[in-house]
């Protein structure tokens, strides 16, 4: 089972906000179909406000606007093996906004978007071509074995 460090850095619980046990089920999945030798791993999700990921977006990708998710994998130094994935820090406020936009469950979009994010930290891309059709398609399965629609 993964540990699971689940941050709320939220003013106030949005509505729809996933609980717990879904954060940890959406991971476990990814990890399971992914990476099953990394199921006991330990990563941190944080739930933050637009200020805070538009802040770590320009800091670390030099865009100047919100996003919906960052992924921070965990580089340990050479000769160190630790369990640790990284962490993931998710902007509710964009997750919902998306969410209305694109006519999809707002539940089905928090999955998307956390087994998005634990597939960065696993290595999986989609700079290019190749590797977002393959990182596209690992979520539109994962997402279908628990009852979602294609997110594309």
């Amino acid at each position: 089972m993964v540990e699971l460090d689940l941050q709320n850095a939220l003013a106030s619980d949005p509505e729809g906000l996933p609980a717990e046990a879904d954060f940890r089920r959406w991971v476990e999945v990814a990890l399971q179909a992914c990476a099953p030798e990394r199921e006991g791993a330990e990563l941190t999700i944080r739930l933050v406000e637009e200020a805070e990921i538009t802040e770590l977006n320009a800091t670390y990708r030099q865009q100047h606007k919100p996003t919906n998710v960052l992924s921070f994998p965990f580089e340990a130094p050479p000769g160190i093996a630790l369990p640790l994935l990284g962490d993931i820090v998710i902007c509710a406020a964009v997750v919902a906004r998306e969410a209305a936009e694109q006519g999809k469950p707002l539940a089905a979009h928090w999955a998307h978007l956390v087994i998005h994010g634990t597939l960065h930290l696993l290595g999986y891309d989609h700079i290019e071509e190749g590797e977002a059709e393959e990182m596209e398609g690992l979520e539109i399965a994962l997402l279908g074995a628990l009852g979602y629609a294609n997110p594309y």
